[in-house]
């Protein structure tokens, strides 16, 4: 059967694609460790996995990386929120799934894995078993109770965090630093001007502040504008308090220069903090 395997830098990344026949449809799931829908995500094709033989050659390839230690295939993906799932055949993206429904990633890798690939390759619903034991066509097989689901038995809903644990996690995302900052992208990388003013700052105030990329994580990013009944972004949270957005921590600023002087270093030293996403995950 086949596996889920983590590639874990650019580098195995190129020797994986350079050793995968282009006719192998490949499965790429792009993850951050931090995101509770994303461990969901992996069960579900650990599972799917399980239940497609390895062939010769190669008909499907399954593979799982943290989107921030590959970051320049992340940006070749345009993957901007995780989970999220690429399908590729011959070099060509042929169909992307953004977070976690089980039952529209099974669709989408059931209906390409039965798709004959170019130059006539078997698919994988007539696949014949590694090591010549002789083929098992999945069209006409009829499942036992032996045999493992092909996915978990959860529904789409149910794959997405209850309002009490999201609530929880909020808790203690704005708290994973003294100073807070929810943002559009990353402070080396903001994805919108409100966020790279705000960053800029911070960093001209030398606070030392940690983040929360937002983009990354639908959940929060949804779950937080009703949360703290703030419809936009960023958001500055400072001792678990929100203060708001840019216009608003420029106001504060104004009124008192030294607003946020309690959360300020050295000039010397290095702003910001961690990634808050990675300390917020261990609180």
């Amino acid at each position: 059967m086949s596996t889920l395997l983590e590639i874990k830098s650019e580098e195995e990344w190129a020797k994986h694609v350079e050793n995968t026949p282009p006719t192998t449809l490949q499965i790429i799931s792009f993850y951050a460790p931090w995101a509770a829908p994303c461990k969901q995500m992996r069960t579900v094709l650990e599972t799917l996995a399980s239940s497609y033989p390895v062939t010769e050659p190669l008909s499907t390839s399954w593979v799982s990386m943290n989107a921030e230690d590959v970051m320049d295939t992340s940006d070749a993906f345009n993957v901007t929120a995780v989970p999220y799932l690429v399908l590729t055949r011959n070099k060509q993206v042929i169909e992307t799934v953004s977070g976690s429904d089980a039952a529209k990633v099974r669709t989408a890798i059931e209906k390409h894995a039965k798709s004959p690939a170019a130059g006539g390759s078997t698919s994988a619903s007539t696949a014949t078993v590694n090591g010549g034991s002789g083929a098992k066509n999945l069209s006409t097989y009829a499942p036992t109770a032996m045999d493992r689901a092909t996915a978990p038995e959860f529904t789409a809903e149910e794959t997405k965090e209850s309002k009490e644990a999201l609530e929880k996690r909020l808790a203690t995302l704005v708290k994973a630093a003294p100073v807070m900052l929810f943002m559009k992208g990353t402070p080396s990388a903001p994805q919108c001007g409100f966020s790279r003013q705000l960053v800029a700052l911070l960093r001209e105030n030398s606070v030392k502040y940690g983040f929360f990329n937002i983009l990354a994580d639908d959940d929060v990013r949804q779950g937080l504008k009703v949360w703290a009944d703030w419809p936009t972004f960023p958001q500055l949270w400072v001792d678990g308090e929100l203060v708001g957005g840019l216009d608003i921590v420029k106001e504060e600023m104004a009124n008192d220069p030294d607003f946020l002087k309690a959360y300020s270093v050295a000039k010397t030293a290095e702003v910001p903090a961690a990634p808050a996403q990675q300390a917020a995950a261990t609180a």
